[in-house]
């Protein structure tokens, strides 16, 4: 029987797992669904044994349980470590949802839920995609499973999980299905991963709110010093001026620029699916190139004094925002963390005072492309989707890959499916059936190309 054939035949119970597994509101981020999350954990057990795993368990960890699995053809042969997560965001806002986020529905080629695309639907190709391997004789080499509940909540629990196993998730590869691919028609594989650095920035001044008629231009306005400071961190052509942020970035190479301008990126498209009429960033640089493979600076939310219903003519006593940095290779999370906590500090005048606090991060990550995995992966694309994947990197963070080969001492393969109409962490998540099941066929071929 071929690959094909057998996904065929077995579509329907297939869907009917991964159906069960979205039904499940596994949120990690809400106490209210802290049983959810254990009764999620075992159905991942229950559906990897039920998979071809020899052994499957659900596993404490500092946060929700990690699921564990594997089946081992012989202690020397070569090992895949295969990673997941079973955690979802919360489905709100709900009213800009067409459907129920946890009772999956399949409408227009997709099925649409909480969960389709990030992180089930990708759990679910490698699940099935070992049952496919496994049916069709493909696999020659010990498979292994970790699956966590807390990746969309960063992870914390999994890294001290990793230390405390590392002789049981000892592996020569890990292969993660937890990315996107460029476009519908154009398969891709992720081959790099911006880290982040995330901070909160608090600019104190007066010991209360003033009236700004009274104090206005005789005391520091907090707000009006958090806004300079950040706007100061870029310059005119797009770049970070902190001192020392680009000394360990690793400038792209012609050839990896040829390939990035290979993508057939329409520029006008992606303006107008965002809503802006013109781009901005770094200068020198493409757009893909920019929200990839360059580091980038964010306030992501800021709040102080009054925005109320109408006028009030306050001088705040506080200012916070929370701002982030996406860093590529071979930047250091930690390093970048202390270079722009120090430039703040240098920055911020006498006349207020600034608390700069270190949220999380996480390090950047880079594939290379002459891994046997990787090509191996390279191949079972070309297969599945009929032509060869453009190698691109991506840039989204994982914290838990580079954490792996810290730990484990293995390279990871990001063999992901998902594309942006998927629109994960959004109302409306959804992931398409053909892309599904195509998923779980390029799998199935990995494990016959990497012995």
């Amino acid at each position: 029987m071929s690959i094909k054939t057998y996904i065929q035949e077995n579509r329907e119970p297939f869907l009917a797992e991964w159906f069960d597994l979205l039904r499940i509101p596994s949120v990690s981020s809400q106490h209210v669904h802290r049983a959810d999350m254990h009764a999620c954990a075992a159905l991942v057990r229950d559906m990897l044994l039920a998979s071809g795993a020899d052994r499957a368990e659900v596993m404490p960890a500092t946060g929700p349980p990690v699921v564990y699995g594997e089946r081992i053809l012989s202690p020397g042969a070569p090992t895949v470590l295969v990673y997941g997560h079973y955690d979802v965001m919360p489905p709100e806002p709900l009213e800009l949802w067409n459907s129920n986020p946890f009772e999956p529905v399949i409408r227009d080629g997709a099925v649409w839920a909480r969960g389709a695309d990030d992180d089930k639907g990708q759990l679910m190709i490698q699940l099935k995609g070992f049952q496919t391997a496994l049916h069709e004789g493909l696999v020659g080499c010990n498979v292994k499973f970790v699956v966590e509940g807390e990746e969309e909540t960063g992870s914390a629990g999994l890294t001290p999980f990793c230390e405390t196993h590392r002789d049981l998730l000892k592996t020569d590869v890990i292969l993660v299905s937890d990315t996107s691919m460029y476009s519908e028609d154009v398969p891709s594989l992720t081959t790099g991963l911006r880290g982040l650095s995330y901070w909160e920035i608090e600019v104190t001044g007066p010991n209360r709110d003033l009236h700004s008629g009274h104090f206005g231009g005789a005391v520091a306005n907090p707000l009006n010093v958090l806004c300079r400071l950040l706007a100061d961190v870029t310059d005119s052509n797009g770049r970070i001026t902190i001192p020392h942020f680009y000394d360990d970035v690793q400038e792209l190479t012609p050839e990896e620029r040829e390939m990035m301008a290979q993508a057939p990126f329409d520029e006008a498209k992606y303006r107008q699916a965002i809503g802006v009429d013109a781009l901005a960033g770094e200068a020198g640089y493409s757009t893909l190139e920019r929200n990839s493979c360059r580091p980038s600076f964010d306030i992501c939310g800021i709040r102080g004094g009054y925005t109320g219903e109408g006028a009030k003519t306050v001088l705040p006593s506080s200012a916070i925002a929370k701002v982030s940095c996406r860093l590529v290779p071979h930047q250091d999370a930690a390093r970048i963390t202390q270079l722009f906590a120090d430039s703040l500090t240098a920055a911020a005048p006498d006349s207020v005072k600034l608390r700069v606090t270190h949220c999380h991060s996480g390090q950047p990550y880079l594939c290379p492309v002459d891994l046997p995995a990787y090509r191996a992966a390279e191949r079972a694309f070309a297969v599945a989707f009929g032509k060869k994947p453009l190698a691109m990197r991506r840039g989204g963070s994982i914290p838990i890959v580079p954490a792996f080969e810290r730990i484990l001492g293995a390279k990871t393969v990001l063999m992901g499916f998902g594309l942006e109409r998927h629109a994960i962490h959004s109302p409306n998540e959804n992931f398409g059936l053909e892309r599904f099941l195509t998923g779980i066929e390029a799998v199935a071929e990995f494990y016959g190309n990497w012995q």
